[in-house]
């Protein structure tokens, strides 16, 4: 029994003094699921989860039938966990449109991860910033198959013009997993980055969202 453990392991416990950082994904998931089921106390349950489905990602991406198939969930426990997504893209949203995310690579990125990460194929978006570098609007103009997408700097002339941007930061995903540029990844931030500064548009970054990770052109010297 879960009750039984030392305070300090039990995930509630642990989270409140040691701080969500510190726990595992089944601790997570498990303070998610607060209870197991017979024979099968919670930790354990949300073990048995992560081997079914693979991972935390792969559970929120999970179809309402797939999710309720597995022991101990149900519709209750699905909607739970998409309003738990949902409010954690809203308030990554609400940090960069208040102004404050850009002052942080880091908060940009997390936002950026969580509005790419589950796409199954690939996007490209554009973050649109105005002179104090605060967003305008994060619009996704492109969409193609599992492993590339065709961009047209035409339509993200109009759309820059459209939002009277004055930055961007580029963004794609790889739904491979893989966070690394390819040449034609280069090769098509050259070409927008020398558009752009056609019509004094800076491209601020370009960024790679893969999985839990995301590739920066600037912090990498691409730019």
């Amino acid at each position: 029994m879960l009750k039984d453990w030392p305070c300090d392991e039990r995930p509630r416990e642990k989270l409140l003094k040691q701080g969500a950082s510190s726990l595992s994904d089944a601790e997570l998931l498990a303070i998610f699921l607060r209870t197991g089921v017979k024979g099968c106390h919670v930790v354990d349950l949300a073990r048995l989860l992560l081997a079914k489905f693979g991972s935390i990602s792969a559970i929120y991406q999970a179809s309402l039938d797939e999710f309720c198939q597995a022991n101990g969930l149900g519709t209750a426990k699905y909607a739970q966990l998409q309003a738990c997504l949902e409010m954690s893209k809203r308030y990554l949203s609400e940090q960069v449109k208040h102004g404050t995310a850009l002052t942080s690579s880091a908060s940009t990125r997390n936002y950026l991860i969580t509005e790419m990460r589950l796409e199954t194929r690939e996007v490209f978006a554009l973050l649109l910033l105005n002179n104090q570098h605060q967003t305008l609007a994060f619009s996704r103009l492109f969409y193609g198959t599992l492993d590339c997408a065709a961009v047209y700097p035409r339509i993200i002339v109009e759309e820059v013009l459209k939002h009277n941007a004055a930055a961007v930061i580029l963004c794609h995903n790889h739904p491979s997993g893989i966070a690394e540029p390819s040449i034609a990844d280069k090769q098509i931030t050259d070409k927008i980055i020398n558009v752009l500064t056609m019509i004094d548009v800076r491209v601020l970054d370009h960024c790679i969202v893969a999985d839990n990770q995301c590739y920066s052109f600037a912090e990498n010297g691409q730019l």
